[in-house]
C-alpha cells in the first residue's frame, strides 16, 4: 500500500530527483553525501549527552569504543526510523548505514580526540559541500534542493543517493519510472518559469 503524507517515498524522491537529474551531479552527490552525514555525527560525538545514561563501551580492533547517547545518536536514530518507514527494504539498509556511521564516528572520535576531529570534520564538510555546489552550478545548472526545502533535502539526501545506487545495480526501472514523470514535470515547470523571468 502506498504511503501518504510525511512517509510518501514517491513524493520525496520526485522532489529530490527534480534537483538531481544530471548524471555527473548524481555521481558527485553519491560520493559526498554520506561523508557529510558521517562527519556531522563525528563532531556531534563531543556534544554532552542528553541524559545521564552510561556509555556503551566495547573493544574494536584492539581499541576501546564508547557509544555516547548524544545528539549524534538522536540524529542517526531519527534518520534510521524515517528511512525504514519510507521503504522497508531499502530503508532498512539505509537505517543500517546510519547506525554504522554513528558507531564509526564514535570509534574515530575516540581515536582522534576533539582537537584533531574538528579539523577533519571541517575539511570533509568544505570539500563535500563545495563539490555538491559545483555539481549543481556547473552540471545541474539548478540551485540545490536545500534552498527550496532545507529539512526535506537534508533528510532525503543520504537515502536518495542510496536508492540511485541500488536502482543502477539492480537495473530496475520500476520505481524510477514511476517518479520520473513527476520530477520531469517539475523540471519542465522550473525551466519555463526561468525562461519567463529571463524574457
Amino acid at each position: 500500500m502506498a504511503r501518504t503524507g510525511l512517509f510518501n517515498l514517491e513524493k520525496h524522491f520526485a522532489f529530490y530527483g527534480a534537483y538531481h537529474s544530471n548524471p555527473i551531479n548524481i555521481a558527485i552527490h553519491t560520493l559526498f553525501v554520506w561523508p557529510i552525514f558521517f562527519s556531522a555525527l563525528l563532531i556531534l560525538y563531543f556534544v554532552p549527552p542528553f541524559f545521564n545514561i552510561p556509555n556503551f563501551e566495547f573493544s574494536l580492533f584492539g581499541y576501546d569504543v564508547a557509544l555516547v547517547w548524544n545528539p549524534g545518536f538522536a540524529i542517526a536514530f531519527v534518520y534510521s526510523v524515517s528511512y525504514a518507514r519510507l521503504d522497508l527494504k531499502a530503508g532498512s539498509l539505509a537505517a543500517l548505514l546510519c547506525i554504522i556511521c554513528w558507531v564509526a564516528s564514535c570509534f574515530v572520535a575516540g581515536l582522534l580526540g576533539f582537537c584533531l576531529a574538528w579539523k577533519v570534520v571541517l575539511v570533509i564538510q568544505l570539500v563535500c559541500w563545495t563539490g555538491q555546489f559545483i555539481g549543481h552550478g556547473v552540471f545541474e545548472k539548478r540551485a540545490p534542493a536545500l534552498f527550496h526545502n532545507l529539512v526535506q533535502a537534508l533528510i532525503m539526501a543520504p537515502f536518495f543517493v542510496l536508492l540511485e545506487v541500488l536502482m543502477s545495480l539492480s537495473g530496475s526501472e520500476g520505481f524510477h519510472s514511476i517518479v520520473r514523470e513527476k520530477f520531469e514535470a517539475d523540471i519542465k515547470a522550473w525551466q519555463e518559469n526561468k525562461q519567463q523571468l529571463l524574457s
